[in-house]
């Protein structure tokens, strides 16, 4: 009796194990589901976040820029205060606004003093000017700086809610081998994959957040600089055009 080769040939190798990405989620148990949803929510979140500082601080510098160099050409304060409004994405220009604000209310009061005949009377009153440009500073960085905490809270947190994940994928791999006394690969394939693909989705949300986070913390130190250097020169200009020695 003769067998055809097709009926001699060894049947195709079948897959025990799916090891897909969406294999790997549906697998998995649900304590390892969840907390993969959590780093999905974190990663989606820290992006958002991420672009929108982009182009928040992209138009920060536009308009500071653009309203450094009206003031800087401006013949007296009054005509840069009546042109702010065309500046509201620009933060110096509050800044600047709040200053002026403040020195007007000080003209206004009891701590201005009559100058000479002729002259315009010299203010007295220098450190409630100082005062309103801090607190306008700290105003516009505490703007600035809100929501990058969740970036940083996600930098170090992601990595070990991975972990965790990874602990549970390999306590179910012992899990399986207990109730199964096998150590195959198909019994500790599952809990494996699912605790390796935790720690992955754990450092794909953290490693962006973190890079964010240090790229964004360096824009804001700039921009601290570039308040200060504006109210320093603000200051020194009222100081020598309306305050008394």
């Amino acid at each position: 009796m003769f067998i055809s080769v097709a009926q001699a040939a060894p049947s195709a190798a079948k897959v025990g194990v799916k090891a897909g990405v969406l294999d790997s989620i549906l697998a998995a148990s649900l304590p390892v589901q969840l907390l993969l949803l959590v780093l999905v929510a974190l990663s989606i979140v820290s992006w958002g976040i991420a672009l929108g500082k982009w182009s928040q601080f992209k138009g920060f510098e536009s308009a500071n820029a653009a309203f450094v160099d009206r003031f800087w050409k401006a013949i007296s304060l009054e005509s840069v205060h009546e042109k702010i409004s065309d500046f509201p994405d620009s933060n110096i220009a509050r800044v600047f606004k709040a200053a002026y604000l403040e020195l007007q209310r000080i003209a206004d009061s009891a701590l201005s003093g009559g100058g000479a005949a002729g002259t315009a009377p010299r203010l007295s009153g220098l450190d409630n000017l100082e005062r309103a440009l801090r607190k306008a500073v700290d105003t516009e960085l505490a703007a600035v700086e809100s929501r990058l905490n969740f970036l940083a809270t996600t930098g170090s947190t992601a990595p070990f809610i991975g972990l965790l994940g990874t602990v549970i994928g390999i306590m179910t791999s012992f899990g399986h081998i207990a109730a199964t006394g096998s150590a195959s690969l198909a019994v500790v394939a599952p809990g494996i994959s699912e605790a390796l693909f935790a720690t992955a989705v754990g450092l794909f949300a953290a490693i962006p957040a973190v890079v964010a986070y240090n790229f964004f913390i360096g824009r804001v130190r700039r921009l601290e600089i570039n308040l200060t250097n504006f109210s320093s020169d603000f200051l020194n200009i009222a100081k020598r055009n309306f305050f008394r020695e």
